[in-house]
């Protein structure tokens, strides 16, 4: 068994009452069937049959949870549907993850209990930044001790718009920057937060699942290291008030998906920093030219090419989610 931590689903029916909000967010997720239509989901997944997937909404779905009328009616419609899709087909999907109305916090506090308990999703999905807002701020604190307590993951998702320029000079990003550049320095900004701002400090048992295999961190490990000691030594700023560790070992407690869209080198960089056991198989499906296919072939590949013992890839195929989602 393979099990894909990291999909992007956008239910049919919730599709559909997207579009009586926001056409073009409907329009948007219209573009690639493998998110709504499960027949052509499906005969992807017949290519190999040995997966079984974990389903996240998509950011295109989820952005209508930072709507203050909206939300809640979405969060919930979101976690009914992904509940339902999980129940009806075991055989395709090992898990669903929770989306919340980020507007409301005591009733996305409310609608996580019920996802958990009464729909049996196994984690939450936090998008970076929210609100424009960074993740260790006091009023998200709430949803890292709530699933503290409850010993399940958190997904965090970058999200950098188009219209966020690459310079402060123009009026939009170019080059489609904001999402292949952009996408990895949200997630390595959120993860730099929530090391000095403390979270991994107050939940030393929280997990965190991160897109892209950590982003920039496996790779900058060392500038971790020199940057924030320069730091300290030349400007005589200090960084992380209160934190009992070094900052490098407060990054490594993360999680890291194997999307990195078949890139061998770029695991094993991951793999070196992370280790074996907090390394995660993801695809990132279905977000390629073959709605899915391709993200799904290469990753594999880039897996099974990996320089490790079998046992190793093991752990990282099956063996670490089963553990984490308590499959």
């Amino acid at each position: 068994m393979k099990v894909d931590i990291y999909t992007h689903i956008v239910p049919e029916k919730y599709k559909i009452a997207l579009g009586k909000i926001d056409s073009n967010l409907e329009s948007r997720v219209g573009r690639i069937p493998t998110l709504y239509d499960m027949d052509h989901r499906f005969r992807i997944m017949d290519e190999h049959e040995e997966i079984r997937q974990v389903l996240t909404l998509s950011l295109t779905g989820a952005l209508i949870l930072e709507d203050p009328k909206a939300s809640v009616e979405f969060a919930r419609r979101a976690n009914d549907e992904i509940g339902g899709l999980v129940n009806r087909h075991p055989d395709r999907f090992a898990a669903g993850v929770a989306s919340l109305p980020m507007t409301d916090v005591d009733a996305a506090l409310k609608e996580l209990d019920r996802a958990i308990h009464d729909l049996g999703l196994k984690g939450l999905q936090l998008f970076t930044p929210t609100k424009n807002l960074p993740l260790d701020l006091p009023e998200f604190a709430p949803f890292f001790e709530k699933m503290s307590g409850y010993d399940l993951p958190i997904w965090i998702h970058p999200k950098r718009p188009i219209t966020q320029p690459d310079y402060m000079g123009l009026k939009e990003s170019k080059y489609y920057v904001y999402q292949v550049f952009g996408w990895p320095y949200e997630t390595t900004a959120a993860m730099t937060h929530l090391v000095f701002g403390g979270i991994l400090e107050r939940y030393p048992g929280i997990k965190i699942i991160t897109h892209h295999c950590g982003a920039m961190v496996p790779f900058f490990d060392q500038r971790i290291v020199g940057g924030y000691s320069a730091s300290e030594t030349i400007h005589k700023e200090t960084h992380g008030e209160g934190l009992t560790r070094s900052p490098l070992e407060y990054f490594k407690m993360f999680y890291a998906d194997t999307a990195l869209s078949g890139s061998t080198a770029g695991l094993m960089c991951g793999y070196s920093f992370f280790g074996v056991d907090h390394l995660l198989f993801g695809t990132d499906m279905p977000f390629d030219a073959e709605f899915g296919a391709m993200s799904v072939r290469k990753t594999i590949r880039s897996v099974d090419h990996m320089a490790i013992p079998e046992a190793e890839k093991d752990k990282i195929y099956a063996g670490n989610a089963k553990k984490l989602l308590k499959l």
